[in-house]
């Protein structure tokens, strides 16, 4: 089977952003005045759009305390980006790269703002491989569900049966089911090899690079 499309997820799966989150997530909860989960609690929040993180923690918050939540995180982490600044993963660049060269179209989608990934992307010297992003911004349902892919797909004019989903979460491998794609997860990222395998994924990869034998 010829895979003519890979979306990606970002944070966990081409950039290691885990300490800037964790640490802004704690320091937001510090200035909500609320009780500071631990790294793990932070950790498993990741993948979701923002104010669904701070819901997941603290489910009795009301709307407009995580709407605050939200706020006092972007504040924070445009900061906390600077002080402690994202890294690609091993390989993440040159698998782009070759992807790229193979005539691989490739995307991101998550639950970052769009003017985030754009940012980073350029920071992280990785715009030049990327066709498309779809950010928390644009869709009115975020993963799990399939609107992100879907709307790639749209736009691109590609479909799902071409398409490979690759990320980290259980959230994103679902996104890719229910959007009728392949699914590939990564363990190097914040979730278990144990979650992405009950999650379905039909292929698991410890690092980046080994995609190219999916692809």
């Amino acid at each position: 089977m010829k895979i003519e499309l890979a979306i990606f997820d970002f944070d966990g799966t081409l950039a290691d952003t885990c300490n800037t989150i964790v640490n802004t997530m704690q320091s937001t909860l510090r200035q909500m005045q609320l009780p500071v989960a631990d790294t793990n609690t932070c950790k498993a929040t990741i993948g979701l759009p923002l104010k669904s993180c701070f819901a997941q923690i603290y489910p009795q918050l009301d709307d407009k305390t995580l709407d605050k939540c939200a706020a006092t995180y972007r504040d924070i982490f445009n900061k906390n980006k600077t002080l402690i600044p994202p890294t690609l993963f091993p390989n993440v660049k040159d698998t782009l790269a070759e992807l790229k060269q193979q005539g691989t179209t490739i995307t991101i989608a998550s639950s970052r703002s769009s003017a985030s990934l754009i940012e980073l992307s350029n920071v992280l010297g990785i715009s030049r491989y990327i066709s498309h992003i779809v950010g928390a911004d644009n869709v009115t349902n975020a993963k799990p569900a399939p609107e992100p892919v879907l709307q790639t797909l749209d736009a691109l004019g590609m479909k799902a049966k071409d398409t490979i989903v690759v990320g980290d979460m259980p959230v994103d491998i679902i996104m890719g089911r229910n959007a009728g794609t392949l699914t590939c997860g990564v363990t190097y990222g914040n979730a278990s090899k144990r979650q992405l395998i009950d999650a379905h994924a039909d292929y698991i990869i410890e690092d980046l690079s080994q995609l190219l034998k999916i692809i």
